[in-house]
């Protein structure tokens, strides 16, 4: 990976790498007996309806990303294409070893919370998303896989040591809200992990691209959808707003295809790039024809041009991955 664009003076923390037994993972269906607590998730018909569109599913008629076995792939490509911008590592934050309690919101394919019970069998992690299609048929035993909506009210007995959300922008309609759950739900001294990536730029940007014309139109829709496509949520004043103290930020630029000479960074360019141009008609889909009133196959065409203009040879492009880690100081 590129070094970052804006660095502070602390290190990323590491993590415990003691192995566990793999077993079956729990679920909201399940009785709740988190660490002999009696927490209650609400979980309602609408989050775990299908609908169909422009040959994609959803979960849900609002969330504009599909739930498909397509967007499946894209994530598990999307997870290790992440795991080079952090050395291997799985969070910037610091988590102690003493942690307890883990908390990954927007869970997806639940790679992350996996990997992260692994690495701290004796905590207890609870992973949430708002659609179970994803589910792995596996998972440590210290992983509970709930289906919850963050945007209702948290329900949790007990606070978090750790708080960790990835690839959520265009998912809520009032961060502070968001926000402020997180400060309700961490324990004293403990930290929030949020990390969200740009749209896709060019070194060399062309005048009226269709790239261009793509990042404005989803960036339009998603306004008019009432949920913003955008990096607002990680700015230190929103995130500080709710109690939280902001420690530190860091903005990577991961480029997308091989054209740079660093054998790791081909790699990870291409990783980064097959998530990328999956991730076109994911987008934007849903949002375009459902906000501006767009035509699936006019969507279709355009991710396809923007898809040419990303692998041509001397394009260059790349997108930036930005990390912001927050703590509860009080």
């Amino acid at each position: 990976m590129d070094q970052p664009i804006e660095v502070d003076d602390q290190e990323p923390g590491r993590t415990d790498d003691e192995p566990t037994d793999e077993g079956m993972p729990r679920t909201s269906s399940e009785p709740e007996h988190h660490s002999g607590s009696e927490e209650s998730k609400s979980v309602t018909g609408s989050l775990v309806e299908e609908h169909f569109e422009n040959g994609r599913r959803y979960c849900s008629e609002t969330y504009f990303m599909p739930n498909d076995e397509a967007e499946q792939t894209r994530l598990a490509i999307a997870y290790q294409a992440y795991l080079p911008t952090l050395d291997g590592q799985l969070t910037l934050g610091l988590i102690p070893r003493s942690a307890k309690r883990i908390l990954d919101i927007g869970t997806g394919t639940g790679d992350w919370a996996i990997a992260i019970a692994e690495r701290f069998p004796k905590a207890e992690i609870i992973a949430t998303d708002i659609t179970n299609t994803f589910q792995p048929p596996s998972a440590p035993a210290n992983v509970f896989f709930e289906l919850d909506d963050a945007q209702n009210e948290w329900a949790y007995n007990e606070p978090f040591d750790f708080i960790h959300m990835r690839d959520l922008s265009g998912a809520f309609s009032n961060w502070n809200a968001i926000y402020a759950e997180v400060f309700k739900n961490l324990r004293r001294g403990g930290s929030l992990e949020i990390t969200d990536h740009g749209l896709i730029q060019f070194k060399k940007e062309t005048p009226n691209s269709n790239t261009g014309i793509f990042n404005g139109a989803i960036r339009s829709a998603a306004d008019k959808s009432g949920r913003p496509l955008d990096l607002n949520h990680l700015k230190k004043p929103v995130v500080d707003s709710a109690g939280l103290s902001v420690v530190k930020t860091r903005v990577f630029e991961v480029p997308l295809g091989i054209h740079d000479l660093d054998p790791q960074k081909k790699k990870t360019g291409k990783m980064a790039m097959i998530a990328a141009l999956e991730g076109l008609e994911a987008v934007s889909l849903r949002l375009l024809t459902k906000h501006l009133d767009w035509k699936e196959e006019d969507v279709r065409k355009l991710c396809g041009k923007v898809q040419e203009e990303v692998m041509r040879p001397d394009a260059r492009a790349f997108i930036h991955v930005q990390f912001v880690v927050a703590r509860k100081l009080m």
